[in-house]
């Protein structure tokens, strides 16, 4: 089973280079990198860098403002630079920020657009993303490459010296390009281990002004152990200010908030520069406990692409995704191997004594070291049973949820003293009565360690459940779960920490099925492999791949590679549904514009999506640029190399199940 597994890994390696080479593939700086951990990313030291070093990129010397701060929490990544505002318009001149050399570019309607890397002496590299057009002799370069290879989703390497670069030196436009919501300029700073760092932590920049503080939204205590609890029971309590603070304003909450063994706390919130309205993310915050330095992190420098992700477990990610609330971790949690954090061997987690008073004081701060305090007062209280009703409660019920490693399970019964009751775990024969920890609102609740082992079912009273996890896979190793229908394979770094895996398969007419594969309200760190295993072998293999799906006919192209048992596996970045469909349709595409002597093409596929595209002349291949966001391919006026736009012509789209559609052109 391990060298199957092995097996498996490396076809979804091979999986993984073929598809960022196609259009609508993972940009390739996402792919995961394990050929670099990032403890040996970061035992390569930090980069020198005095302040002033590197000149603002755009209109120097002038205010500007920004879209978004490094560090920002974003859905799946942390944001790894600046995001300068243009105007809201493109097409604004981007200046070398420091003396160097044009080391790399690349073209994509994906992830960056178009960017440009400019290494420097210091050994750090300037990244300049969504670019609409480079100025300079190796953009002329790049176009020449694009024609030997006949495409446009390009990346180019240049010697060191061989396009060398002054500080204000233009080297670019600004654009919209790539994976972009808007126009602006996104500008980051890496060192040679691709690490990404805050730009404003080396005195800021006169063109952004801030003298704002942070905004606290929310703060939070969460039970982290069985024996745990906060406000008396095992549940997260936010707490949230009646009146949202002003930026920089301090938060004294006026309550005590009892607690008791290992807790930890959450916070929220924003923080704004002057004169803008984003909401940016928030620097560093540091917590003190009875005066004492207790924890710290600071997002000043995230290992690329290694630890963006991480971003996953940094945040309370279930409750993000459910409740809607953006909760920081004031802890470094399993998984996390982070290396911006001060948090002493606790690692921030909190033991609170019966009887003992904690006075906690968090501050949130900003690059510039604008701060924001936050008080709170906590008192330690033993745990014991109590219970507390309800009218409410009419009927029989039971559920249950698995947070960490522990089951836990709410149950009622109106129709009897449920106080007394227990909750009886089966497995096989064997039977396992667990007490209610407590009773609240006529509920019981009770738990149990998973580790202990996994139940079939859990009964109470009348009422019995299916337990829906199948089995516990382990953090930090490899690891392969096997059905009739399905195989996964985990790395040693997929997970955060212990999964509690369930999955199930509905199957369908057609032979193929519906497959569920875990929560999507679960985050992944690396990928985990995938592999279906249909009931019929598809009739035609190139043209069939997965599909993420949803009960409502929803679909979303994953690929796959078929093996010679009529299996499909694949590469997931999360958890979710999937189908097997094929695709028999070829794209559509359509010549909608002149403007300005030039073409523009509206192109679409219904099924797996665009995978590539040729504009032949008269035989002779013409350069297009796609933009994905927009549906279009169009020709540019800057392109000296390819055919005249007259003439007989043809327009090839191809989508990733192979489909082709050609269409013919008079110019």
């Amino acid at each position: 089973m391990k060298n199957k597994a092995k097996l498996i890994i490396g076809l979804a390696l091979a999986l993984a280079a073929g598809a960022a080479s196609r259009v609508g593939g993972q940009e390739a700086d996402t792919v995961d990198r394990d050929r670099h951990t990032v403890s040996e990313l970061l035992r390569a030291g930090r980069p020198s860098v005095t302040p002033g070093y590197f000149m603002f990129p755009i209109a120097p010397g002038k205010p500007n403002f920004l879209a978004g701060s490094m560090g920002e929490l974003r859905p799946n990544h942390f944001h790894g630079g600046l995001d300068i505002k243009t105007g809201g318009g493109v097409n604004q001149p981007v200046y070398a920020a420091a003396d160097g050399y044009v080391s790399r570019l690349k073209q994509s309607s994906f992830g960056y657009g178009n960017v440009l890397y400019i290494t420097h002496p210091n050994g750090t590299t300037t990244v300049y993303g969504h670019l609409n057009e480079f100025k300079g002799a190796f953009a002329a370069e790049l176009l020449r490459r694009q024609y030997d290879k006949q495409s446009y989703e390009l990346e180019a390497f240049f010697e060191k010296d061989k396009y060398p670069v002054k500080c204000g030196e233009l080297v670019a436009l600004s654009g919209n390009t790539g994976g972009s919501a808007g126009p602006h300029l996104h500008w980051e700073v890496r060192d040679a281990q691709d690490r990404q760092y805050n730009p404003l932590q080396w005195g800021g920049f006169p063109e952004i002004q801030d003298h704002l503080g942070p905004i606290l939204q929310a703060f939070a205590l969460e039970p982290l152990a069985i024996e745990s609890r906060v406000e008396k029971v095992f549940a997260k309590a936010v707490f949230v200010p009646k009146l949202q603070p002003a930026p920089g304003a301090g938060t004294t909450w006026a309550d005590t908030i009892s607690a008791y063994g290992t807790v930890g706390l959450l916070v929220q919130g924003f923080d704004r520069f002057d004169n803008a309205w984003n909401k940016n993310g928030i620097q560093r915050v540091t917590v003190t406990v009875n005066g004492q330095p207790f924890y710290q992190h600071n997002i000043d420098a995230i290992p690329f692409p290694t630890g963006t992700r991480q971003v996953g477990n940094f945040v309370d990610f279930l409750y993000q995704n459910t409740q809607g609330r953006t909760l920081q971790k004031l802890w470094v949690d399993e998984g996390n191997d982070l290396q911006m954090y001060t948090a002493g061997p606790t690692k921030g987690r909190l033991s609170v004594e019966a009887g003992k008073v904690y006075n906690v004081d968090i501050t949130l701060a900003d690059s510039y070291n604008n701060q924001a305090p936050v008080h709170l007062v906590i008192r330690g209280e033993q745990p014991a049973y109590f219970k507390t009703r309800s009218a409410a409660v009419k009927k029989p019920a039971l559920r249950f949820e698995v947070t960490r490693n522990l089951l836990k399970a709410v149950a009622a019964d109106p129709s009897a003293d449920s106080v007394a009751a227990n909750l009886t775990l089966l497995r096989g024969s064997r039977r396992l009565a667990i007490k209610p920890s407590y009773t609240q609102n006529s509920q019981n609740v009770y738990l149990y360690d998973l580790r202990a082992g996994l139940p079939d079912s859990i009964r109470f009273g009348s009422i019995t459940k299916k337990f829906d996890r199948q089995v516990m896979i382990p953090a930090g190793k490899e690891t392969s779960y096997a059905t009739n229908h399905l195989n996964l394979v985990f790395g040693p770094e997929t997970l955060f920490g212990n999964l509690y895996l369930s999955t199930s398969f509905k199957p369908e007419a057609t032979g193929s099925g519906f497959w569920t594969v875990g929560s999507p309200l679960l985050p992944l760190y690396h990928t985990a492999v995938l592999t279906l295993k249909p009931a019929t072998p598809p009739a035609d293999p190139r043209r069939t791949a997965i599909y993420s799906a949803t009960a409502n006919g929803g679909k979303a192209y994953l690929g796959g590679v078929w093996d010679d048992k009529g299996q499909i596996t694949a590469n997931i970045r999360q958890f979710a549904s999937y189908r097997i469909l094929r695709d028999t349709t070829a794209p559509r595409g359509s010549l909608i514009g002149r403007a300005g002597g030039q073409l523009s093409f509206s192109v679409g596929d219904d099924m797996s999506g665009l995978a590539s595209y040729r504009l032949l002349i008269g035989g002779k291949f013409r350069l297009l640029r796609y933009e994905h966001k927009k549906a279009l391919l169009f020709t540019v006026a800057s392109d000296t190399l390819g055919p005249r736009l007259h003439g007989p012509a043809e327009l090839r789209l191809t989508d990733q199940a192979g489909n082709e559609r050609v269409i013919p052109l008079s110019l």
